[in-house]
């Protein structure tokens, strides 16, 4: 049997232990599965005292991170801290550097430097692995990175984060508000205590701009995405949603087009029949839709101390698994320096059409100045309704729009020259539909 892989974690938080626990409970399967022993020799983390619940006495401390990437007798830098700067891009560097491999769970990390990461782990033939990064527990990046080599991939998208996948499907279930469910999902454990970051979108770009390089070949460009988050989502939309035979999800888009790429991640509803839409709590989801496979959807947990540590590992146990001289699988899918240029596609016609919630004042005609607006801006309508629950005379009353395909940019003149009007109460609501091909 082979020597051990040594391995130095850096992080024991949640995902660090975990990962820890399962590496030492595991360890006589792992050695016959991979062909030689497993062990974590190093650690780093900010509280020495604290309790994890693992032992960690044998194996050598290091106050500083970087300091362990630079100089502990390890093969193997688990970088678990998080953070796009700082302690974790300059520890997974320095290990880089020095010729070590490196799994990551940090999307953020490879977001913003994945590539020079990438370039630099190939120019010294070792891996950097990061299947926990996208998606938790759900194999994606190996699906793309190798399972559908040979594939042309079209489109990506999915639910890839947690929270707002909780949020909504609790506000669907128990017709809670936004804030009473962002609060229960703080409680839980399932949100920050600034959940920012997670309810504005950010997790789902980071993620989503990772699976658009390894799925269409171009350099990461996180800050290129059209970014919305769940903060404006209503109960009155998941109502409406409901009766027209859709859900709410935040899903993450990428597809090819014949200009460019388009990246987006906004709310959207899906059809009450699709797979995707019955996708839900803290759960996560990705499609892969290619030209020899057809669509492939891969569901599974999302977040969590074992289903990241159990993506971490299986990175552990590839590298473990590999041997001197084996030829290394591109980081990105593709050599660094063969990935192209990115290149933003055109604003393009959204084929499955528009949800459209406005207020409006009760009077005369404004059903008719409605359609008209949206006939000047060429929106072809698939039904235009008044709220079945808000009838009262004299108030404000609710009116639904779906639209056929149509450009965004179509819609927002639309909507901009309905607010001149001078009847719109309140700002109006805009979700895209989207319609997958299992629906």
């Amino acid at each position: 049997m082979a020597d051990a892989l040594k391995i130095g974690v850096a992080g024991l938080g949640t995902v660090g232990a975990s990962l820890v626990r399962i590496l030492h409970q595991r360890r006589n399967e792992l050695a016959v599965s991979c062909g030689r022993a497993i062990e974590v020799v190093a650690v780093s983390a900010r509280d020495r005292t604290r309790d994890r619940g693992i032992d960690v006495s044998s194996v050598t401390w290091y106050e500083n991170p970087v300091e362990m990437a630079k100089s502990a007798d390890i093969d193997v830098f688990v970088e678990l801290m998080g953070g796009a700067t700082g302690a974790a891009s300059d520890a997974v560097e320095a290990a880089l550097s020095r010729g070590l491999h490196v799994v990551t769970a940090n999307k953020a990390l490879l977001a913003r430097n994945g590539v020079a990461l990438a370039a630099l782990a190939e120019e010294k033939g070792v891996l950097l692995n990061y299947e926990a990064a996208v998606a938790g527990g759900i194999p994606v990046i190996k699906a793309l990175r190798e399972s559908l080599t040979g594939n042309t991939v079209n489109r990506v998208y999915g639910i890839m984060n947690g929270t707002c996948n909780y949020i909504l499907t609790k506000m669907e279930k128990e017709g809670l508000s936004f804030e009473a469910c962002l609060k229960e999902a703080q409680r839980l454990g399932y949100a920050e205590a600034d959940p920012a970051f997670d309810i504005e979108g950010n997790d789902t770009a980071h993620k989503l701009s990772i699976l658009t390089t390894l799925a269409f070949g171009s350099q990461i460009a996180a800050d290129d995405i059209y970014l919305e988050g769940i903060t404006n989502i209503s109960i009155e939309d998941i109502h409406a949603a409901a009766e027209l035979g859709y859900r709410i999800k935040l899903l993450g888009v990428a597809q090819r087009t014949e200009t460019g790429i388009e990246q987006r991640v906004h709310p959207t509803m899906v059809p009450q029949n699709s797979v995707i839409a019955q996708v839900d709590g803290v759960t996560n989801a990705v499609a892969i839709e290619s030209d020899i496979l057809g669509e492939l959807l891969m569901v599974g947990p999302g977040a969590g101390g074992n289903a990241t540590a159990s993506a971490v590992l299986g990175d552990i146990a590839d590298i473990a698994k590999s041997r001197p001289g084996q030829q290394m699988v591109p980081v990105l899918g593709r050599p660094a320096k063969a990935l192209e240029t990115y290149r933003r596609a055109q604003i393009q016609s959204h084929e499955g059409g528009y949800f459209i919630r406005l207020t409006v004042e009760d009077r005369t005609g404004v059903f008719a100045s409605i359609a008209t607006r949206m006939a000047e801006n060429r929106i072809s309508l698939e039904s235009i309704m008044q709220h079945s629950k808000q009838l009262e005379p004299g108030k404000p009353q609710t009116i639904i729009l779906v639209t056929h395909a149509t450009r965004e940019d179509s819609v927002r003149r639309a909507i901009d020259a309905i607010k001149s009007e001078g009847y719109l109460r309140g700002e109006p609501q805009v979700i895209r539909i989207e319609r997958p091909k299992d629906a």
